[in-house]
C-alpha cells in the first residue's frame, strides 16, 4: 500500500494504474497487478492476485446520520488466485471485495465500529457492521447477500464481548453464543483483524472480524508511524 500522487494515477472505466501497479477488470474477475517496493525493510513485492466474484451488488447504504459515509460490497462472495514471484508465494481461497468512501475524513464521523463477514451453508453471505456501539450514535447494518442477487435484513444476535488485543483495543461480537479466535490476522495500534468462531442464524460459523478505532488512528503517534507502513511517493 504506497500512496501516491495524481501524476501516477491514472483511471478509466475498465482500468486503474496506480504507479508501477495495476488493477484490470475483464468482464469476469478484477487482476491486481502488484509492483511494489515493501517497507521498512525494502524488497520487491511483485505478482498477481486475481478476485473472482460468484456475484456482483451495486448495494450501498449511508453509514452515519450525516450520509457522508457510504458501504456497500462489490463481491461479498468471491475466489481468490494470489500468485507472487517476489516473494515467492501462491494460494487461492474465499475472497471479498467492497467499497468504502467518504465524502470527509473518517474521524469526523466516527470513534469506532466492529464489522463482520461470515459465509452461510446456503451460499449467502452475512455482513454485520456496529458503527459507535454501545452509544447514542449507534448504528447496526445485519444484511444478508443472496447468491442470486438479493439483498435482505435479518436479527442480530446479542453483543459478545471479545478479549482486547494486545494494542489493548476493545472489540466485540454479534453472536447466539460464545465466541472463539481461531486466528489473529493483524494487530496494531489502531486497527484488528481475527478469524472468529461463533453461532450465527443457526449456524456455527467462521466469521472474518475487524476492530477500528479511529481516535487511535488519527493519534500524532499513529500518525508519525504511518509512513513505516504506508510510504508516500510522488
Amino acid at each position: 500500500m504506497t500512496e501516491r500522487g495524481a501524476a501516477h494515477c491514472h483511471r478509466e472505466p475498465d482500468h486503474f494504474t496506480i504507479g508501477p501497479s495495476q488493477l484490470h477488470w475483464d468482464g469476469t474477475a478484477l487482476t491486481i497487478a502488484i509492483d511494489e517496493v515493501g517497507v521498512p525493510l525494502p524488497r520487491r513485492i511483485r505478482g498477481t492476485v486475481r478476485v473472482i466474484p460468484e456475484q456482483l451488488f451495486t448495494f450501498s447504504t449511508a453509514l452515519d446520520a450525516g450520509q457522508r459515509h457510504h458501504w456497500g460490497p462489490i463481491a461479498p462472495r468471491a475466489r481468490v488466485e494470489v500468485d507472487l514471484q517476489c516473494p515467492a508465494l501462491r494460494w487461492s481461497g474465499h475472497a471479498y471485495l467492497d467499497s468504502n468512501e467518504g465524502s470527509e475524513p473518517v474521524d469526523r464521523a466516527f470513534r469506532e465500529w466492529d464489522w463482520s463477514r461470515s459465509m452461510l451453508a446456503d451460499g449467502s453471505t452475512a455482513v454485520i457492521y456496529d458503527v459507535e456501539p454501545g452509544t447514542p450514535a449507534s448504528r447496526l447494518l445485519a444484511l444478508r447477500f443472496h447468491p442470486d442477487g438479493r439483498v435482505t435484513g435479518f436479527d442480530a444476535p446479542p453483543l459478545q464481548t471479545l478479549p482486547p488485543t494486545a494494542w489493548r483495543i476493545p472489540r466485540r461480537m454479534r453472536s447466539d453464543g460464545p465466541v472463539g479466535i481461531a486466528q489473529q490476522l493483524e494487530d496494531t495500534p489502531f486497527y484488528q483483524r481475527a478469524m472468529l468462531h461463533s453461532q450465527l442464524l443457526g449456524e456455527t460459523v467462521t466469521s472474518f472480524h475487524e476492530t477500528l478505532n479511529v481516535p487511535r488512528l488519527v493519534s500524532p503517534v499513529v500518525q508519525a508511524m504511518l509512513p513505516w507502513r504506508m510510504p508516500r511517493r510522488g
